[in-house]
């Protein structure tokens, strides 16, 4: 149940951070500048928004190993009492 939760969290920041990417992205291509200054800052857009989605990855994976090495540790404990 708990694990459920945590995946809907996790689909809707995931979502909220692209819509905010594209938005972005959308809002400078809109924008009046030359297209050298344009291309340039929809790098730096993307490349932000990889080193986001990167760090979010990294928090989610050391998450999913907490839990995982918690429910080991649990079933171990659970076993050896037997």
């Amino acid at each position: 149940m708990e694990y459920e939760q945590d995946a809907n969290a996790v689909s809707f920041v995931s979502g909220f951070i692209l819509g905010a990417v594209l938005g972005a992205g959308i809002a400078l291509l809109t924008a009046p500048d030359s297209g050298h200054r344009m291309r340039r800052r929809i790098r730096r857009v993307a490349t932000d928004a990889k080193e986001s989605a990167g760090d979010q990855l990294d928090d989610f994976a050391e998450d999913v190993k907490r839990r995982v090495d918690d429910a080991v540790h649990a079933t171990r404990e659970r076993f050896a009492s037997r």
